[in-house]
């Protein structure tokens, strides 16, 4: 079931109401019930998956828990069964045909046969982030900076809470577990924040995001790029960066409007990312429940930057190495992750010699022309690696790369034919104010202004102005997909 479809429009209303209508101790089976039924309108099997990693971690847990600290090396133990198990179903599902067919390959280089069974596998919708979130709960019972919890049926929840199943974001049991533990009653002001931040995720993905998708996917799909010149196709990718952005940001956005009308809580996943002035403020607003599972959980067990800086280095590229590997099972994705860890790497190697270039030549680091170039500069260094990330696979993101350099003639912006990649005016204009609007709301959010606050906080002529405003626009330039079908969210597939 998808977000901006009508069955969620008929599935979500029910839901609430029932909540707010049932006694409030029995409120978390009903969300628990919802959840899987939500969960099952892709594939009804797959719930089992879900089901063996929650009662996996979920034993494992108290075992952890009732050894307490003298049982070192039975927790230690249940921990390592526990990680192989979950990720071990992680690896099958994702990465066993990509890892098999590799391993054929060099095999086949140096003459050693080998075979292997290939699996035809429908991967399963959202199986990378609850998978996470399952594995951060049990190292944070297994760190003692969490109990476990004994009510199975809430830690079912947990895992499988709706709103963020299916794409994050990623949510700690220090969170969001311990929200579930007490009912959440109705408020109206709730129901006012979450509805108008759900309507705010529609205009992100159905307004931008897939009229973004209806001009780049003809050109970027099925190598149809060669018959364009390099500069549409460099286009594609900076319009590909707020395609993606939007469509995930819409998806997260509607998330925690849907969680914040049930009463509950959750992370922000976005912060104004493309007005970041480095590639380290970049990442800390991009993605950030994953940015800050990967610090806690596997960066800083590696020694984070405590053991000297080669070593931090070295940690940095394996983190980014993974998070590339985490996103699909293709070396597109690993190598848009190390082009990132690089930049990472590079910017710290750096800094000094920057800082002191400033200093020497007396750049005032506060004027607007400085800060609109270090924007610049970093969102097209992020541009770049989402070559790589967009490609279907390494082979055509080095093509598509040598496409763009090849014919890379900013002239031809100018040109008639340029333009016609749009398809019409109407296009055109609904993609560029769209993208401004989000840009401007973005950097409210960047100064620290709550915009979604001031807008609700206004009289009521304003807001309900707004509230129509925004479903007119979403009326009349939202696409919907071929045959009135809605178009999936980008990261569905991880």
């Amino acid at each position: 079931m998808e977000f901006n479809s009508l069955d969620f429009l008929v599935f979500f209303p029910i839901v609430v109401l029932l909540y707010f209508i049932i006694p409030p101790k029995l409120r978390y089976i009903w969300l628990l019930i919802t959840s899987y039924y939500f969960y099952m309108g892709w594939n009804a099997k797959y719930a089992s998956l879900i089901l063996f990693s929650t009662c996996a971690t979920y034993i494992s847990a108290l075992i952890i828990t009732s050894c307490g600290r003298l049982g070192g090396v039975l927790r230690k133990a249940v921990l390592a069964i526990c990680l192989i198990i979950n990720i071990g179903i992680l690896f099958f599902f994702k990465y066993y045909n990509f890892v098999f067919v590799n391993i054929s390959f060099l095999c086949g280089k140096i003459g050693l046969p080998f075979r292997y069974t290939q699996f035809d596998i429908l991967l399963p919708v959202g199986i990378s982030f609850y998978t996470f979130q399952a594995l951060g709960y049990i190292i944070d019972v297994y760190r003692g900076e969490l109990k476990a919890e004994k009510n199975f049926l809430k830690y079912a929840l947990f895992v499988s809470f709706f709103p963020q199943l299916v794409a994050g974001p990623i949510e700690r049991s220090k969170n969001l577990l311990k929200q579930l533990e007490l009912p959440t009653f109705f408020s109206v002001d709730n129901a006012r924040q979450g509805l108008f931040t759900m309507a705010y995720g529609l205009f992100l993905k159905i307004v931008i995001s897939d009229n973004i998708g209806n001009v780049i996917n003809p050109i970027l799909n099925y190598s149809n790029y060669y018959g364009y010149h390099g500069m549409v196709v460099a286009a594609c990718f900076v319009l590909f960066a707020f395609q993606i952005y939007c469509d995930f940001h819409g998806y997260t956005q509607i998330a925690i409007g849907s969680a914040k009308v049930l009463g509950y809580q959750l992370q922000e996943n976005f912060n104004g990312p493309y007005l970041a002035k480095n590639i380290k403020d970049f990442w800390r607003r991009w993605h950030i429940s994953l940015t800050s599972w990967f610090t806690d959980y596997v960066y800083i067990p590696l020694g984070g930057n405590r053991k000297g800086t080669i070593r931090k280095y070295i940690n940095t590229a394996i983190v980014f190495l993974i998070s590339g590997l985490w996103h699909g099972a293709s070396w597109g994705f690993v190598i848009w992750g190390g082009i990132n860890g690089l930049y990472l790497i590079l910017h710290d190697i750096t800094k000094n010699i920057k800082e002191n270039l400033i200093m020497r030549l007396k750049i005032d680091t506060t004027a607007f022309g400085w800060k609109f170039l270090t924007r610049i500069g970093t969102f097209f260094l992020v541009d770049y690696a989402w070559i790589y990330f967009r490609a279907d696979g390494l082979r055509e993101a080095l093509s598509m790369q040598k496409h763009i350099f090849s014919n890379l003639s900013p002239q031809y912006i100018f040109s008639n034919q340029f333009w016609q990649m749009f398809g019409s005016y109407t296009n055109l204009l609904t993609i560029i104010l769209s993208i401004a609007i989000v840009m401007t709301l973005d950097c409210l959010q960047y100064k620290g202004i709550d915009w979604k606050k001031s807008v609700l906080n206004q009289q009521i002529f304003f807001r309900w102005f707004i509230y129509i405003s925004i479903l007119f626009i979403i009326l009349m330039c939202g696409v919907y997909g071929t045959g009135n079908e809605q178009t999936q969210f980008i990261y569905f597939q991880f």
